[in-house]
């Protein structure tokens, strides 16, 4: 399924990889342990994550795009350092393969995860919103 993909294609070699995915990783975990801690993975499935409420769906959209803002700064922060390091026959810290794929993803994250995220969620709370004084009965 992964074609040649095996564990040797890892970049185990590339420092901002490596701690990139080991900041990742230990943010999840500490997320899934407070909701476990806490108990409130049931809360989370009843109120949240089943909600037919388009005010509830929209704070997932905006959430999940300021996520996505979070990460195209991140992207930005390094096409901007390798932009200030690279000069005066410096290469900078990153390869150029590395630069176009950062500066892809930076494109690529910030219109269809963040821009239309948010979008979908602004919509999705207002909309609704306009609609329903449309649909109330006529009082003089």
């Amino acid at each position: 399924m992964l074609g040649r993909l095996s564990f040797s294609a890892i970049p185990l070699d590339v420092p901002i990889l490596v701690g990139t995915f080991l900041a990742v990783a230990i943010i999840g975990v500490a997320v899934l342990g407070l909701i476990t801690y806490y108990g409130k993975w049931g809360y989370l499935w009843k109120e949240w994550l089943t909600s037919v409420d388009h005010k509830r769906l929209a704070v997932m959209y905006i959430v999940l795009a300021l996520v996505a803002l979070f990460r195209g700064f991140a992207d930005a922060i390094m096409m901007r350092t390798q932009l200030a390091l690279a000069y005066a026959g410096n290469p900078g810290y990153l390869p150029p393969h590395h630069y176009d794929q950062i500066f892809s993803a930076h494109g690529t994250i910030m219109i269809f995860f963040l821009a239309m995220a948010f979008m979908t969620g602004l919509f999705n709370f207002v909309v609704p919103l306009q609609i329903a004084p449309a649909t109330l009965p006529f009082r003089s």
